[in-house]
Order: C-alpha cells, then sequence, then structure tokens
C-alpha cells in the first residue's frame, strides 16, 4: 500500500510551526483521528464519556471512537473553539449527543464544574478520560520558571485528581477512568522534564487509585502512547525535531490519533473488564518493560 492509501505517513514531516497548543488544519500532514476508518459495534452503548483535550489529537480520536461505539461525549478542552466545534460535529454525525465544555482544567472549580455538566446534561457519568496535557520543550533546567513547572503538573496530574474525585461519587459499578500516561514515564526524554516527570505522575496515581476504588466497581487504568502526530507537537517542539519526529520508532514514523483509539475502547468497555491498574503502551515499538 502506499502512504496515502494507510494514511500513516513517514517523516520528514513538513518544516512547520505553530503558537501552543495549537491547531489540527494547520498541521502537514493533517492527523488521522479515524473520521473515514473507525466502525463501532456498540460497546459502549448508552454510556456517557467525558473526555479532557477532547477537541484534538489523541482526545478527538477516542471522541469519535466512543461515539461510533455508542457514547455520549462530553467535549472538554481549553480555548480551540474550532477544533472542539469539529470534534462534536463527528460525534452528532455518529448519531451521539456532543457537549461542547471550554475552560481551563488547572481550575478545581472547573473540573468539578464539567462533572456537574455530564450529570446535568445526560443524567449520568460512566466513562472518565483524563487526557490533556501541557507540554514545552527545555534543553536547561535554567530555563524553566516556577509558573511553568507548575502548570504542567496543575494540568497533567492535578485535574486528572480533581476529576477523578468529583467523579467517582456519581460512577456506578463498572465504570472507567482511563488516563494517558506517556512512554515518556519509563523513558523520560531530558528537554521535557516537567512532561516527563507528570507522566510518571500519572502512572503511580493510576496504580494508586485503581486500588482506591476497585470496591466500588470503578476500573482504572492507562494508556502510554509513543511518539504521536497532534497539534502538541509542532505548537511546542522546534521545527527540525518535529520534522523529524516518529523516525526513532521502530516502525519509523509517529503513531496516528486513530491507532490509539481501540485501547481506549478496550479499556471503556467489558473487553476490558478484568484490567484494572494497567498501563497500556501504544509506542511504535518502544519497550516498556
Amino acid at each position: 500500500m502506499t502512504e496515502t492509501e494507510t494514511r500513516r505517513p513517514l517523516p520528514p514531516q513538513p518544516p512547520q510551526e505553530q503558537s501552543p497548543p495549537g491547531l489540527t488544519g494547520a498541521m502537514k500532514p493533517v492527523p488521522d483521528h479515524g473520521e473515514e476508518s473507525y466502525i463501532g459495534s456498540g460497546r459502549l452503548e448508552g454510556k456517557v464519556a467525558l473526555i479532557t483535550g477532547a477537541d484534538s489529537g489523541i482526545g478527538r480520536a477516542v471522541a469519535i471512537a466512543f461515539a461510533r461505539e455508542g457514547a455520549d461525549v462530553a467535549i472538554s478542552y481549553l480555548s480551540e473553539d474550532q477544533d472542539a466545534n469539529e470534534t462534536a460535529q463527528w460525534v452528532e454525525t455518529a448519531g451521539r449527543k456532543a457537549l461542547v465544555l471550554p475552560g481551563d482544567i488547572t481550575s478545581e472549580d472547573h473540573c468539578e464544574h464539567l462533572v456537574r455538566q455530564c450529570l446535568e446534561n445526560f443524567g449520568r457519568l460512566d466513562i472518565l478520560v483524563n487526557n490533556a496535557a501541557f507540554q514545552r520543550t527545555y534543553e536547561e533546567i535554567g530555563d524553566i520558571s516556577t509558573q511553568e513547572w507548575d502548570t504542567t503538573f496543575r494540568t497533567n496530574i492535578y485535574a486528572p485528581f480533581f476529576l477523578a474525585r468529583a467523579a467517582v461519587p456519581h460512577m456506578k459499578p463498572g465504570s472507567s477512568i482511563i488516563n494517558t500516561t506517556s512512554i515518556q514515564s519509563r523513558k523520560p526524554s531530558p528537554q521535557l522534564l516537567a512532561y516527563a516527570a507528570t507522566k510518571g505522575a500519572i502512572s503511580n496515581f493510576t496504580a494508586g487509585l485503581a486500588e482506591m476504588v476497585a470496591d466500588k466497581g470503578i476500573r482504572v487504568n492507562a494508556v502510554a502512547p509513543g511518539p504521536i502526530w497532534t497539534p502538541l507537537i509542532p505548537s511546542t517542539m522546534p521545527p527540525e525535531k518535529t520534522e523529524s519526529f516518529g523516525k526513532q520508532s521502530l516502525l519509523g514514523r509517529a503513531g496516528q490519533p486513530a491507532e490509539l483509539a481501540g485501547a481506549y475502547v478496550l479499556l471503556a468497555s467489558d473487553l476490558g473488564s478484568y484490567m484494572m491498574g494497567a498501563v497500556v503502551p501504544v509506542t511504535g515499538g518502544g519497550i516498556m518493560i
């Protein structure tokens, strides 16, 4: 098959740079979120999912997959209205309800607001996907400000805590919490010092929370992506690294967001009914043992 047929282009990517947090439509090539390829089979019929960072990247791919599996989706995002509205359209095209919820998840109050909105609009919350992330690249520790370190931790690890704490009392047995960690949790890149540190914390948080809520019948697991082609890349990495992004993987390319959707469906559905405290690697060959 050609690269066009597989929708999995090889590096080098065209030189490009965006302002954070980046927009999907400005990327070259535009990522594949499964818009034309994901086929659902009713595995999440009647469920309600809250997904952070659902406007683009992995979050959009998960939203599309969940909708095609039968779930209504609350789309939490920071400020990228165009991307979020496009995700909502894909959810609605699948015949499911979409709830678009902008705001900053570093705020404890906003995280509680997200859970309340799910309950008020859908009457339930079955799946929480803590996916949104903040990332920046630095060569020297002295270049990382205290404010940026704090923002990274508040986005990547405080928010999942805020959301889980607000959601758990309303989740019934059989519900699922899925956190997005990273291969960076095991193999940290020094240039991503703050980001990698939070991803290690997320893996640990996943294991501990799984034990804490097991008696409630709520399953807690995580997905660990490798190099995935999302707006986070051209908006937070130098152009020369963006150009070769993913080349170091065993598959020789970056992963597409659509290639992670199945892992989240597994963990959200009865397919993963005996999975607790697991970290599922989707890394293109990056070993996590």
